[in-house]
C-alpha cells in the first residue's frame, strides 16, 4: 500500500493510515528522498495517528527518513504518536533520538514554522 505524500507550500507531508510491510515503508523512505529534492522542500512531516503500534523496522525507517531529510536540507516533524504506543514504544527501548515530535499535524506545521523562522533569524 503506497502512502501519498502531499505537498504544503515547502512541506511534504504523509499521513500513514495502516500498519505498513517493510516494503512499502522502504519505498516511503525513497519516495520522500527523491520529493525532497524536486520540491526543494524545508520541511516533512509524518502523521502516524491512525497506528496502533510501531515496530523496531518502522521505527529505523522513520529514523532513516528524518535523517536523509536532514542531509537534503529539511527538518522532519513525526505526528500523532498515540499514548499506547509511546508506552509500548518505551518499553522495548525504541526511540527516535534527533527527530522532534509533536501531538498533532496542526503543532508539527507550527514547529517547523518556528524552525524555519528562526534560521532565516540566523542567516542575516
Amino acid at each position: 500500500m503506497s502512502v501519498p505524500i502531499l505537498k504544503q507550500g515547502d512541506v511534504l507531508i504523509a499521513s500513514i493510515q495502516s500498519a505498513l510491510t517493510d516494503q512499502d515503508l522502504i519505498q516511503l523512505r525513497e519516495d520522500f528522498a527523491e520529493k525532497i529534492g524536486r520540491f526543494r522542500t524545508r520541511g516533512v512531516i509524518i502523521d502516524v495517528t491512525a497506528l496502533d503500534v510501531l515496530d523496531s523496522f518502522a521505527t529505523r525507517t522513520l529514523r532513516g527518513i528524518a535523517y536523509v531529510a536532514k542531509l537534503r536540507g529539511a527538518t522532519t516533524v513525526v505526528v500523532g504518536i498515540q499514548p499506547e504506543v509511546a508506552f509500548a514504544m518505551v518499553q522495548l527501548g525504541l526511540a527516535l533520538e534527533g527527530i522532534a515530535t509533536a501531538l498533532d499535524l496542526e503543532e508539527g506545521l507550527d514547529y517547523l514554522g518556528k524552525t524555519a523562522r528562526r534560521s532565516l533569524g540566523h542567516a542575516g
